[in-house]
């Protein structure tokens, strides 16, 4: 864990200078010209100008890419090698964590601790787990008639497109990353245009960990032009995507409208948390709900925007999780007693307050928060926000809110509270709460989820996979499943 005290992140800050420039070919690359200001939630601040990718600059990266791939040695090198340079890379990663901590909390408002010792751990995690795996796979040889042999062989898929969210900007960059490397891939990274300057540090770290040029290639810019390039881009052989709903939509378009690149989605959520009446520890639910909704000023997919309670128990644990909203301390994202930090940007912000302007108007009660806060500072601040008497057919209840806003919904029975859980597009995640074993199966079965977590919240390591059902995607990132979407079968049949 980090000891660096308010004073010493506020240091470092001034001093701050990140890479501008993509990343192409093992090279820096200023790119057309056309520039973005990377404006840190924080403050308001230009934090720098970073190169804004047009479809040249994409073609250039999949060229590279293209040519690493067919021409270069990281497909050919054997497993072990390849996880090598991957564990130098997790070591650099632990090297440079105070500098990489400090730029994802300036680009997107995360608490700086949360980035130390949450993000970094989790990024530095995968590319050695990765690393440690590349050469415990195995090929098959299925039982086959006396004469024949067949041979089951798992290689490389190719040029890999990987378009990440600015919430987890390093995290999320490495589920995708270090396996599609670990399988012999190679990578063209867009960050998201709110988070850029993490990736772009991430790509030069690659570089000096000893990636052949074109291997890992970054490119900064918007979703409409650069993520729209990468998604139409025929050089692309597989799309691996972390965002909305609506953005994985147009993924499956532009594979149609291309090659029919194989496209990853991990979507939205609006995953509920169950609290039945039997919970082992109320007090331990409501703080996990709280802390659920609250963490990375509730900008996660997997946040638990809707906590379900039995009517018996409903005004206890509600009020238990506004009495740790109001506690919560929200403040700058460089000290290291702020508990929630900024949210992104001005545009989310204005979203988030239309969602609570809605509930407002569909009937829902306001328990707690529900504005803007510390306006003085020229970031962008929002209030722990509660609601409960939530009808479950409200945008509130329906849509995902991205952001600190919990909606409470009451529920009679089971099996009541299963069809309210289920009745959502997205199923990422779900929690439950109960000390009844036969109900911990049952209803984690009945759950449409891709991951329940019952008396727990948003645990796990990279052993177990990660991603949703129904319109929260499809694949899986983290665990060996993972390199699943980064490889081909090949069967070879041969007469002896």
């Amino acid at each position: 864990m980090t000891t660096a005290t308010h004073d010493d992140w506020l240091r470092r800050a001034r001093t701050f200078a990140p890479p501008g420039a993509h990343l192409i070919d093992g090279a820096d690359e200023p790119g057309g010209g056309s520039t973005f200001s990377a404006v840190s939630p924080r403050d308001g601040r230009v934090l720098a100008e970073v190169a804004d990718a047009g479809a040249a600059e994409v073609d250039a990266a999949v060229a590279a890419a293209r040519r690493a791939f067919d021409h270069g040695p990281w497909p050919r090198l054997a497993p072990a090698d390849r996880g090598r340079v991957l564990i130098r890379l997790a070591g650099l990663l632990e090297e440079h964590r105070t500098e990489l901590a400090l730029t994802v909390s300036l680009e997107m408002g995360k608490p700086v601790t949360d980035a130390h010792d949450i993000e970094l751990r989790a990024v530095i995690g995968t590319f050695r787990w990765y690393g440690e795996l590349a050469d415990k796979l195995a090929d098959e040889s299925p039982h086959t008639a006396p004469d024949t042999l067949a041979l089951v062989t798992r290689e490389p898929a190719g040029v890999v497109g990987a378009v990440v969210p600015w919430n987890f900007p390093l995290t999320l960059a490495g589920w995708k990353v270090a396996p599609a490397l670990a399988a012999g891939c190679t990578v063209v990274l867009k960050p998201s245009e709110n988070s850029p300057l993490s990736a772009l540090l991430l790509g030069r770290l690659a570089m000096e960990a000893g990636l052949p040029p074109g291997v890992l290639n970054v490119v900064a810019g918007d979703g409409p032009v650069a993520g729209r390039a990468l998604g139409l881009h025929p050089g692309v052989d597989v799309l691996a995507f972390t965002g909305s709903t609506a953005v994985g939509r147009h993924f499956l378009r532009y594979a149609a409208d291309s090659n029919l690149k194989r496209v990853w989605l991990e979507l939205g959520g609006k995953s509920p948390n169950i609290v039945l009446p039997d919970a082992p520890d109320l007090d331990r639910a409501a703080a996990a709900a709280a802390w659920g909704i609250f963490f990375n000023q509730g900008e996660m997919c997997t946040a638990p925007s809707r906590l379900l309670v039995h009517s018996s128990i409903a005004e206890q644990v509600t009020e238990a999780v506004v009495a740790r909203a109001r506690a919560l301390r929200v403040g700058d994202p460089l000290d290291p007693a702020t508990e929630m930090g900024a949210m992104v940007g001005e545009a989310h912000l204005d979203r988030v307050l239309g969602h609570v302007q809605a509930a407002v108007e569909d009937g829902a009660r306001l328990r707690t928060g529900g504005a803007r806060t510390l306006t003085g500072t020229g970031g962008v601040y929002f209030e722990p926000t509660v609601f409960d008497r939530v009808a479950p057919d409200s945008r509130l209840a329906r849509e995902e809110v991205f952001g600190p806003v919990l909606s409470v919904l009451a529920f009679d029975s089971l099996d009541e509270a299963v069809a309210l859980a289920n009745a959502t597009e997205y199923g990422l995640a779900a929690g439950l709460w109960t000390s009844d074993l036969s109900t911990a199966h049952t209803v984690s079965r009945a759950l449409k989820a891709g991951t329940v977590w019952v008396n727990c919240y948003e645990e796990g390591d990279l052993t177990v996979p990660f991603g949703g059902m129904k319109q929260s995607g499809n694949g899986r990132d983290k665990s060996a499943h993972a390199l699943e979407k980064y490889t081909e079968l090949k069967t070879t049949w041969i007469e002896l």
